[in-house]
């Protein structure tokens, strides 16, 4: 949302950048709100720069960047993962202890990031619904891809906030002042917006590159959600689709190859080049690997979980010690700051997930020896002897005991999965009281910024703040 009186500008200078033809709009006096619907939708090519346009503010924007304020960095430090290596951090501690005020500066970038994706987005489709000169195939698919950002953004809004504006048009003035809706319509909102990005979208990959949007990055999702919504079956049949695209898609062997560029475990990656300069390491890269200024640390007890011969343990904890400094880190990621040399780029949809999304809902079913195939799948791969079901008595709650267990030493430091995971399947108080005596019930959800309640009279508080 930001500061309504500015975002025409914001969205202007934007497109102009991306078009690289910013002098050429300044001296042309075309009418602010006819520049999306008309200049930059005047042919193929500039409706296809305003759509790599939102690609490349997901590496830059807060919430998704995978930097200090992404969704990335406080979702795991509110659940049990991340902690700051600072006891005394203020720009860490109240997230890692769940007592977040409505005014931390970091909630605020994560919140109005993410509607400013919203607005581009919706500026886009706006954009698309009336142009004339946009060839009809391409004009779908650009369709499909951005609403499957919108859906994307707001399912981690959804999952972040609970309740939380929905805005679907460009019009600032009338959503300076909206109500937040509820979990129920924002969600329906999402399925409908996935379900129609699947009926536009094909299978290819621009170039090969798995930077944009196609129907399987779509399918995933539809996948996750269905699992959120506890619709088991439905759950069950997406993520198979994923998994049955042998083609495209692979568990890879060797973990050190699975953060790549293009790996075949990718569903969906954003790229550095959207940051726009030299630097070509990913956020999570600078962020997460350790070095002498690190502000991060997994948590305390986290690598204790581990098997010894968890490939996991060996490929993705990186472990950082010098005379005042002894910390482990997460380490997927293994560049932090490469120059004009592309190695790596950002996960957001991978293939293992698929396999415990199907896992879970097999579970939830009742079909365990499925389920508990698909977590041999996640377990042989790093080195650990799968589950025999003949030499043991395994339950229902035990095999979804070892899938939360999986999901968490799988997805960690990914996305936020580990504390969505707690929110969903209701053990946040179980779990998060015994990391921090702050702990209350109402913590599941974060506060609305109150930036962004000064400005709208119209947006009530959470409960709890």
């Amino acid at each position: 949302m930001k500061k309504h009186q500015h975002i025409n500008y914001f969205m202007i200078i934007s497109l102009c950048f991306l078009l690289g033809a910013c002098e050429d709009y300044v001296e042309v006096g075309v009418p602010d709100d006819r520049i999306v619907k008309e200049t930059v939708f005047e042919n193929d090519e500039t409706a296809i720069r305003a759509l790599r346009g939102i690609y490349n503010e997901l590496f830059n924007a807060s919430f998704s960047g995978g930097w200090r304020s992404s969704v990335t960095i406080l979702a795991g430090l509110s659940a049990d993962l991340l902690q700051p290596i600072n006891s005394e951090s203020t720009t860490y501690g109240e997230i890692q202890k769940n007592e977040i005020s409505p005014n931390h500066p970091s909630n605020y970038e994560l919140w109005s990031s993410a509607y400013n994706i919203i607005y581009m987005t919706n500026s886009v489709l706006e954009g698309l619904g009336i142009s004339e000169n946009v060839s009809g195939d391409l004009k779908m698919r650009l369709e499909g891809e951005a609403r499957f950002v919108r859906a994307f953004t707001y399912f981690y809004l959804i999952n972040i906030y609970g309740e939380v504006p929905l805005i679907l048009d460009t019009d600032y003035r009338k959503n300076s002042l909206v109500s937040r809706n509820g979990v129920d319509e924002l969600y329906a909102q999402v399925v409908n917006d996935l379900d129609r990005a699947i009926e536009l979208l094909d299978s290819g990959y621009e170039n090969s590159d798995r930077t944009n949007v196609n129907i399987f990055v779509a399918v995933a999702l539809r996948a996750r959600v269905a699992l959120y919504q506890e619709n088991w079956d439905l759950a069950e049949i997406l993520s198979s689709e994923i998994i049955e695209e042998t083609a495209a898609y692979e568990i890879l062997q060797d973990l050190d190859q699975v953060f790549l560029a293009n790996s075949k475990e990718a569903i969906w990656q954003l790229s550095p080049i959207g940051r726009g300069n030299i630097l070509t390491s990913t956020g999570e890269g600078q962020v997460f690997i350790g070095t002498s200024r690190s502000p991060l640390q997994l948590a305390t007890g986290f690598v204790e979980d581990f098997e010894p011969e968890d490939k996991r343990l060996l490929n993705w904890i990186g472990h950082y010690n010098s005379s005042n400094r002894n910390f482990y880190f997460p380490f997927k990621y293994k560049d932090r700051s490469s120059l004009n040399d592309i190695t790596e780029y950002s996960m957001v949809l991978r293939l293992a997930e698929q396999y415990l999304i199907r896992a879970e809902a097999r579970a939830r079913k009742g079909n365990l020896n499925e389920a508990i195939s698909d977590i041999n799948n996640i377990r042989t791969r790093v080195g650990i002897e799968p589950i025999q079901v003949s030499q043991q008595v395994i339950n229902k709650e035990e095999i979804f005991e070892l899938i939360m267990e999986e999901r968490k030493k799988e997805l960690f430091a990914e996305w936020g999965h580990r504390w969505f995971d707690l929110k969903r399947t209701g053990r946040t108080d179980e779990i998060l009281a015994e990391k921090t005596s702050f702990w209350e019930p109402t913590d599941v959800f974060y506060p609305i910024p109150e930036q962004e309640r000064m400005k709208n009279p119209n947006l009530d508080q959470n409960e709890g703040y």
